[in-house]
């Protein structure tokens, strides 16, 4: 696999995971598990773009194999796009809700 695609589905994966994890945080800004789920997935992506568009982003290691530390950022970064969605969207819908 390429590991931008490797990179990708990570952001993707964690980005839920850090949606669902901050909806299961802040129950008043909780979407449900589909929505929590749909957006980390869409804060999770846009978190790893913009890693990865500051030079910190991407999985493989200047000698093609796997970094654990470039993994490690983008789990971080993508979970915290995802969960970060969630309280904005979240928020937001509360005040409209009002």
């Amino acid at each position: 696999m390429e590991s931008g695609l490797i990179s990708m589905i990570i952001s993707l994966v964690s980005g839920a995971v850090g949606g669902n994890v901050a909806g299961g945080l802040m129950k008043n800004l909780s979407l449900g598990t589909v929505g929590n789920s749909i957006l980390g997935i869409l804060g999770g992506g846009l978190g790893g773009v913009v890693l990865t568009q500051l030079g910190l982003g991407g999985v493989a290691s200047a000698g093609g194999g796997m970094d654990i530390g470039s993994i490690l950022s983008t789990v971080a970064a993508s979970g915290v796009g995802g969960g970060g969605l969630i309280a904005v969207v979240g928020a937001v819908k509360n005040m409209l809700g009002k």
